[in-house]
This record gives structure tokens, C-alpha cells and sequence, in this order.
């Protein structure tokens, strides 16, 4: 069964309620707004560029795969991005740029397909 696109609208209607949190002027959202602004902006990257070759997680909340490339059946995949919520969440708004995320180690980026900068921020969250 494919997966329906998701909107610019739809993934704007995710990040708003936790933008005032990423700005520091608010307590830390609900897990399910967090969970959902997070599974929303990473589905929606992956459904940008699609493809199997880089997994990104954010755990708990999602790994996806895109990019392409060659890809990946087994095991620990060779090209991985990974970080917590609120740091993917700065990196999809625009808060947070991809060199100074991995810089100060907010972003372990394995293999040399995981460097994401050329797509974020989401262009519909700039």
C-alpha cells in the first residue's frame, strides 16, 4: 500500500505547537505533539529524497530511510544520522546549522552519504 505524500501544510501544522519550546520560551511538549512534529518533518525529508542508502533516527520517536544510493538490507546500515528530538527539530526549522550540529557532537553522522546539509532546513519550514 504506498504511503500518501505528506503536504507543506500538514508538516507546518506538526512543527508550530513545539516552536516556541525550540526557542526556549516554553516547557518541552507533550511526547505525542514531540512524537508527531518528529515523525512528520523526518517522513517528510525522506519523501523529499527518497531512497534506502542513509538511515536517520531519531529515537524514540522514528528511522527512516532516504537517500539515494546503494541499498541497505542487513544489519548496521554503513551510512547513519542520528540524534535527539529536539536537535532534528532545530535542524528542520532552520535554528540549527548541519556543520555546527555535528561540530558539537549533536549529530553523529556515520558514512560518507550521511551529510544532510544540502536538505535541510525543510524548505517549508524555512
Amino acid at each position: 500500500m504506498p504511503v500518501q505524500p505528506i503536504p507543506a501544510g500538514e508538516l507546518r501544522s506538526a512543527v508550530d505547537p513545539v516552536r516556541a519550546w525550540l526557542a526556549g520560551e516554553a516547557e518541552q511538549p507533550p511526547r505525542a505533539v514531540l512524537g508527531a512534529a518528529v515523525k512528520t518533518t523526518a517522513r517528510w525529508l525522506a519523501q523529499q529524497v527518497p531512497g534506502r542508502s542513509v538511515e536517520l533516527r531519531v529515537p524514540p520517536h522514528v528511522a527512516v530511510q532516504l537517500v539515494p544510493g546503494p541499498r541497505h538490507t542487513r544489519g548496521t546500515p554503513p551510512n547513519v544520522v542520528e540524534t535527539d528530538a529536539a536537535t532534528w527539530l532545530r535542524l528542520a526549522t532552520g535554528e540549527l546549522r548541519w556543520d555546527d550540529a555535528v561540530a558539537e557532537g549533536r549529530v553523529s553522522a556515520s558514512g560518507n552519504r550521511a551529510d544532510l546539509s544540502a536538505h535541510l532546513p525543510l524548505s517549508p519550514l524555512r
